[in-house]
């Protein structure tokens, strides 16, 4: 018998799915709400009731979002060119919709972000549908990094995110600019008290010890001296250890989705145990480099060795 609230919650995540994907298409009622079956003179009030916000809403917020990336961290693209990449008519329109939306133009916002504001109008996410994952079990290897440490408000994250790549072109290292981002997770977002958010983000780094093995010699990566600096950046290291490991694509807001999924069910029905570190991400791309629906990020929970 077919589970009809499972079958709901599947063609939502299909249509969400298609316009993350879709952003920069003519996006309408019509269409969206055949791609679900549903009636269109319904699938307005159904879309609002199970996302939290309307059709033309969400479409918005997210091309807004990936125009609030290019304004802050691509500068050298106009503001011309970032409304026309994402799915604005021209600069006038962009800016109109940012201005209601943001309280802030989009000059105002590229020189002076106010996040906090930014974060709010993106908690409506109401992505109630079942998620699977394909855990692997890894053998994740000792891993120097640089880290920026953010400690307070979550949605302040992107302030620390802008320091720390002051930090990379500050480097001037190719190595550094190209390096793999990760990001632990000390805290759960959703369950901290008065915003005592605990987070790290950073990049692989190829420490003088790291480049004296054997295994780093072939390779040829030159040693990064992690010096004091006015960014903050400093020195940690990812232990080596067994993984659990499973990627997500797509949207960061909706890895919470995956990260319940494997906690409620992947862990509830192993019999692994869980190790004194917390998650981390590697995230494979980031914004603005490629649209929000081709992120990729791979999620490690750190395990206890057997034996």
């Amino acid at each position: 018998m077919v589970n009809t609230t499972t079958q709901y919650a599947e063609k939502f995540t299909h249509i969400t799915d298609y316009i993350y994907k879709n952003l920069n298409d003519d996006l309408s009622v019509a269409y969206l709400s055949t791609l679900a079956n549903f009636s269109k003179y319904h699938f307005h009030r159904q879309f609002s009731a199970y996302i939290g916000i309307s059709v033309y809403k969400f479409i918005q917020l997210l091309r807004l979002k990936r125009a609030s990336y290019l304004l802050v961290f691509n500068k050298s693209t106009t503001i011309l060119d970032i409304a026309l990449l994402t799915g604005f008519d021209n600069p006038e329109s962009l800016s109109r919709a940012f201005k209601q939306t943001f309280n802030q133009t989009p000059s105002e916002f590229r020189n002076d972000p106010d996040w906090k504001y930014w974060h709010e109008q993106y908690e409506f996410v109401n992505h109630k549908g079942e998620d699977t994952i394909s855990v692997d079990i890894v053998e994740f290897k000792k891993t120097s990094i640089a880290v920026i440490e953010h400690r307070g408000d979550p949605h302040l994250i992107n302030v620390s995110i802008q320091q720390f790549i002051q930090w990379q072109k500050s480097t001037k290292s190719a190595s550094i600019k190209n390096a793999a981002i990760y990001g632990l997770a000390y805290d759960d977002p959703e369950s901290i008290v008065n915003n005592h958010f605990t987070y790290d983000l950073g990049c692989e780094v190829h420490t003088v010890s790291d480049c004296s093995t054997k295994s780093a010699m072939p390779n040829k990566k030159l040693p990064i001296l992690i010096t004091p600096n006015d960014h903050g950046v400093i020195a940690k290291q990812i232990p080596a250890g067994r993984c659990a490991v499973f990627r997500h694509f797509g949207s960061h807001d909706l890895m919470r989705i995956k990260i319940d999924t494997f906690y409620r069910k992947w862990m509830a029905n192993s019999d692994e145990r869980l190790r004194d570190f917390p998650l981390f991400f590697h995230f494979i791309n980031v914004l603005p480099d490629v649209a929000e629906s081709d992120l990729i990020t791979d999620i490690y929970v750190p395990l206890q060795s057997h034996g």
